[in-house]
């Protein structure tokens, strides 16, 4: 039992969200808006800490779901007059990066990945395959933009198009989310928006991040060497403590293994 001793004065503390995996909906073992938002508001929680940081590990995912992760964070650090500030371990990219971007400032190692800032969509073709087993593909649409990049159908022209378009739609979006975060610590040096990565010492020349530093040492020095570090991160559940569900986990670790590869992670 721990005894509270009136007028003597708490050790300050930081609240550490473990944010790590691929970012898709639903996500099992990786993040979304849904898991996410309990251990924010846990970590958020007014008067419990001086401070909140993210450790952040990931190659992105779903567009969406970084910008409901980044709001929420943005909207408890508003609401709670709480600094934010973002650690990034082995990648930050893409989306990964997107969280990043909630934060007041953000920190990297020197071999840390950064960047990504565009949008991709990848898939397959499978239709010469069906056509060599003599397999038909049928399908019936009420509206002549329903059926879009059919992987078991040739290309269309105008589905690849309109693809584009929305991919486009979706870097502009990305664009403005980083110009407006990040504002005058941008530098005009590089066109920072292609898509490419870049390391730690260069992410900081190009005002992607803040400083080269570690999270036990960057709070130590921001909020006093006595400070607690108090971790919050996503648990598994029953089922997943005792290895049920065998299958479906093989399918998301192959996955987010994928996601990584792509940075050479």
């Amino acid at each position: 039992m721990k005894l509270k001793i009136p007028f003597l004065p708490s050790k300050p503390s930081v609240a550490v969200v473990k944010m790590s995996g691929v970012i898709s909906a639903g996500a099992r073992s990786g993040l979304c808006d849904q898991t996410l938002s309990p251990i924010l508001e846990k970590a958020f929680k007014k008067g419990q800490h001086q401070a909140v940081a993210l450790l952040i590990n990931s190659p992105g995912g779903s567009p969406v779901q970084s910008s409901l992760i980044s709001s929420r964070i943005k909207r408890l650090a508003e609401e709670n007059e709480m600094p934010v500030l973002a650690f990034v371990e082995d990648v930050a990219a893409s989306g990964g990066y997107w969280l990043a971007c909630a934060a007041d400032e953000i920190y990297a190692d020197t071999g840390s990945i950064i960047g990504s800032i565009g949008v991709i969509s990848a898939g397959f073709g499978f239709q010469e395959l069906i056509d060599k087993y003599g397999v038909e593909r049928r399908v019936h649409t009420a509206g002549k933009s329903k059926s879009m990049l059919d992987p078991f159908k040739k290309e269309k022209p105008e589905d690849i198009k309109r693809l584009k378009r929305i991919l486009g739609e979706m870097h502009e979006l990305f664009i403005k989310y980083v110009e407006e975060t990040r504002g005058s610590k941008l530098t005009q040096e590089d066109d920072i928006f292609t898509g490419e990565i870049w390391l730690g010492e260069k992410a900081k020349h190009l005002g992607l991040i803040d400083g080269i530093g570690h999270l036990d040492n960057v709070i130590k020095e921001k909020f006093g060497k006595k400070t607690r570090i108090k971790m919050y991160g996503q648990k598994k559940n029953f089922l997943q403590r005792f290895g049920v569900n065998l299958i479906n986990e093989a399918g998301v670790y192959l996955e987010e293994r994928a996601a990584f590869a792509r940075f050479g992670l």
